[in-house]
C-alpha cells in the first residue's frame, strides 16, 4: 500500500486540492465549475444576454489553436492553443466574439500577452474581448 493510499484508506484523509496557479478559488453552479467568481459572474451575465437575444451560441472553454504542432531539425514541436471562457455571436454587431476573463495580474503575464497577441493574428474575423 502506498503512502497516498494509507493516508485516504486507513486514516480518512483524501489529497489537498491543488490551488490554482494565481490562487482563484473554482466555484460551481447548476453542477458547473468555473475558475473564479468572475467567471462565474460573467457567465450570469452571458447567459441574462442570451436570453434577451442580444447574443446567440454561446459557448464555454472553447479552444483555438495558435500554432499548428511542427517538426524543427526533426523533432516534434507541440502546437499552442488558446481556450477562450466564452464563445458568442454578438446578434447587435453582427459578429463573433471570443472572450476571456482575466484578473489585473494575469492579464500582464508575457505568455497571455502573446497569446492574445497570436489569435487576433490568426482570426481576425473574430473580435477579442477581455473582461478585467
Amino acid at each position: 500500500m502506498t503512502a497516498a493510499e494509507y493516508r485516504e484508506k486507513v486514516l480518512g484523509m483524501k489529497p489537498a486540492a491543488k490551488e490554482s496557479k494565481y490562487h482563484a478559488k473554482k466555484v460551481e453552479r447548476n453542477g458547473e465549475v468555473y475558475d473564479s467568481k468572475k467567471e462565474l459572474q460573467r457567465a450570469i451575465k452571458l447567459e441574462q444576454m442570451l436570453k434577451a437575444g442580444v447574443i446567440a451560441q454561446l459557448s464555454r472553454q472553447i479552444s483555438f489553436t495558435l500554432i499548428e504542432p511542427f517538426v524543427y531539425e526533426g523533432k516534434k514541436i507541440r502546437g499552442t492553443a488558446w481556450v477562450a471562457d466564452f464563445v458568442y455571436f454578438d446578434c447587435e454587431k453582427e459578429r463573433w466574439v471570443a472572450e476571456d476573463v482575466k484578473s489585473p495580474m494575469t492579464r500582464k503575464l508575457p505568455d497571455y500577452r502573446l497569446k492574445k497577441k497570436l489569435f487576433m493574428l490568426k482570426y481576425p474575423d473574430w473580435h477579442f474581448e477581455e473582461h478585467v
